[in-house]
């Protein structure tokens, strides 16, 4: 089995983090069956980018990169909190050890910038929010970033990130590749009807 740790900050954006539980969901019920999503929260009650509240399974302090295959992580507002919680050193050194034992690490859209902030995209390639006069990319190419600003979305060895919410299911069905094969992700594509 394995286990994909959905990393979720306050303020996350609930639509990035519901593709990963709905795949991962998907393949576990009608897929090869071998993925399990455990949500790992910042705080004991998450409050999402557009209000509503969300209980994770598990506590950052109750986990660590051993104990995962992969690590998912959403984007989410300024406003509503999200750079406050993901940028706190304990988040980015969960990221720092996942990179460490080159497991997968899969962000959404400004999910990326929580990724640049650890170091662990240091001289790499990869995207984030790409609309707003690009003021996000430019903050992910101050952290040492190669930023490939009009590819929705830019895989470099373990690490996939996106460039805005419409990447969410791809980046998602990405990470389920990764983990499984290309053949059964293509399964799980055409039961969720994004594929014929």
């Amino acid at each position: 089995m394995k286990k994909v740790c959905l990393l979720l900050p306050n303020g996350f954006e609930a639509v990035e983090a519901s593709v990963f539980t709905d795949v991962l969901g998907w393949n576990k019920e009608e897929g090869d069956g071998s993925t399990e999503l455990v949500t790992v929260g910042t705080r004991e009650k998450l409050r999402c980018t557009f209000g509503f509240t969300v209980l994770p399974d598990l506590l950052l302090s109750e986990v660590k990169a051993d104990d995962f295959d992969a690590l998912a992580l959403p984007g989410g507002f300024e406003t509503a909190g999200f750079y406050e919680d993901a940028y706190r050193e304990d988040v980015l050194e969960l990221i720092r050890a996942f990179d460490a034992q080159g497991k997968v690490i899969a962000s959404i859209c400004v999910g990326a910038l929580v990724l640049g902030k650890s170091g662990v995209l240091q001289g790499r390639l990869a995207t984030t929010y790409n609309l707003n006069d690009r003021h996000r990319q430019k903050q992910l190419a101050e952290m040492g970033v190669n930023v490939l600003p009009d590819r929705p979305i830019v895989i470099d060895k373990n690490i996939i990130t996106s460039y805005n919410p419409s990447t969410a299911f791809e980046v998602a069905f990405t990470l389920l590749e990764f983990l499984t094969s290309k053949e059964n992700a293509d399964q799980v594509r055409r039961l969720m009807g994004f594929l014929e």
